[in-house]
């Protein structure tokens, strides 16, 4: 019996689990991929919003203006790749301007730190690959990029120290309310019981609600299509680029990377799968379009990836956070600002589950700290000691991204190691560069196979059934 079990552990999961590792509780999280982050969270615009464009007096602008500030204080501890690079919002138009007026009205009621309306002259001058059509813009200098993934993955590696268990492939299928309290979980791995649930499971939320109690939400799953563009364009903007929000989202951005490349998109179209990530020629050109009314001068042609992701948009105009039942909570239609909002959704998920009668003990001791080497970013002397110490390191792998072999072993030595090459790739890098795993796509299979001691034909590309090898082509001069 667990004092609480978490389902999904994407970005709100983990910060879930990471919340409540700091408290003398037995806690497990039910993932239904082979891996952390594999929804909505590997495939997003990697941004920390300000908090100006939720209406004042939401969940929603408050979880996001102190889930920023937690993200800054976060990314320190358990070194997550994260950037206060600022935001604009470019007005092109008098009624662009009234909307910018109107968001910074929000961001000085939601508290948004240093937020200003600036003049057309001082919009270019900050961004000059902008439009000669901007008329002006709403700056927001507390905005951020993030490395999505790992934000995730630390969260959750950090947990899993703290002693959370994570059950990985653990697809929930039914949930039964126990007589004397507490739930029962089914998974595709087996039974589980719990005082307490989280429901965090992102575009399948309400699913997972409908298992336990009466529906009262809807999910409708809204895919956004992306151009990832090569490091040549990484500099093209300094800022993340909005246009004005509409009903459907905040709209096509550009924005650089925390890994130095150029991301531009999304668009927002329902559709009835929220696995579906699929790109389609219509939506790419629609982004492409739209992003060049902010900066004309993009070029496409250094596009090195497309990529969709779901987000778990609801019937609902604001977060949804509420014990549905005794001790069953759903995080559910944490669309944008989700990411942004985490940490504070968890710590608010934590106060409800002490609130219902789950103790709250802090630990004696807790591990709040992560370190990881990234090879590419050292000193030279620094990366000669530390060749000395382990030659894995003198041996690079990837070199779009100067990726070692050290790094992937080290990585496939972690609380959470990856089962994938993608997995890798969340995590060190390997495979990010213009070319896309060409060069080290073989490398890391190897890698994988020796350091897992399973054969080539087992390794695979991402989540379960993606094997990338079916056996050999040549019997090395066999007859």
């Amino acid at each position: 019996m667990y004092d609480c079990i978490i389902i999904g552990c994407g970005i709100i999961g983990a910060a879930a689990a990471y919340e409540l590792s700091k408290y003398r509780l037995n806690v497990a999280v039910l993932e239904k991929g082979n891996d952390v982050a594999m929804g909505t969270t590997r495939a997003n615009s990697a941004i920390i919003h300000a908090g100006y464009d939720p209406e004042p007096g939401t969940v929603m602008a408050r979880l996001n203006v102190e889930g920023n500030r937690l993200a800054a204080e976060l990314a320190g501890k358990l070194d997550i790749p994260y950037k206060a690079v600022g935001s604009l919002v470019l007005a092109f138009d008098e009624t662009d301007l009234g909307t910018i007026q109107h968001l910074y009205e929000n961001g000085v009621a939601n508290g948004v730190p240093d937020i200003r309306l600036l003049s057309a002259e001082e919009t270019l001058a900050m961004e000059p690959h902008l439009s000669r059509e901007v008329k002006g813009a709403l700056y927001a200098p507390s905005a951020g990029i993030v490395s999505p993934w790992e934000y995730a993955l630390a969260l959750a590696e950090t947990a899993v120290r703290n002693g959370v268990e994570l059950h990985l492939d653990s697809d929930v299928t039914a949930i039964e309310a126990l007589p004397e309290g507490g739930w029962r979980l089914a998974t595709s791995s087996g039974v589980y019981e719990a005082k307490a649930v989280i429901n965090a499971a992102g575009v399948h939320s309400d699913a997972v609600h409908n298992l336990a109690v009466k529906p009262d939400f809807k999910i409708i799953p809204n895919r956004g299509e992306y151009y990832l563009l090569d490091k040549s364009e990484g500099t093209r903007v300094s800022h993340v680029i909005f246009q004005c929000p509409s009903a459907v989202g905040k709209g096509v951005l550009v924005s650089p990377t925390i890994h130095g490349n150029l991301i531009v998109g999304p668009n927002a179209e329902d559709v009835g799968d929220g696995d579906n990530t699929a790109c389609t020629a219509s939506g790419l050109e629609f982004v492409m379009n739209t992003a060049r009314r902010s900066v004309p001068d993009i070029n496409f042609r250094d596009s090195i990836r497309n990529f969709a992701g779901v987000r778990a948009v609801s019937d609902q105009p604001d977060f949804i956070i509420q014990e549905a039942a005794p001790r069953f909570i759903d995080l559910a239609g944490i669309k944008s600002p989700g990411l942004s909002a985490a940490p504070a959704i968890a710590i608010e998920a934590a106060g409800m589950l002490e609130k219902s009668g789950i103790a709250l003990e802090k630990k004696d001791s807790f591990i709040d700290e992560r370190r990881r080497v990234r090879f590419s970013e050292l000193t030279p002397e620094e990366k000669n000691e530390l060749i000395k110490e382990n030659p894995l390191y003198g041996r690079v792998i990837c070199r779009c991204e100067t990726v070692t072999e050290g790094e992937i072993v080290a990585a496939l030595h972690t609380p959470i190691p990856p089962r994938s090459v993608d997995g890798v790739k969340r995590r060190v890098n390997a495979g990010m560069g213009r070319c896309q795993g060409g060069f080290c796509g073989p490398r890391v299979v190897e890698i994988l196979s020796r350091e897992g001691k399973v054969p080539p034909t087992e390794v695979l590309q991402d989540g379960v059934g993606t094997n990338l090898l079916t056996g050999e082509t040549k019997m090395g001069g066999r007859e």
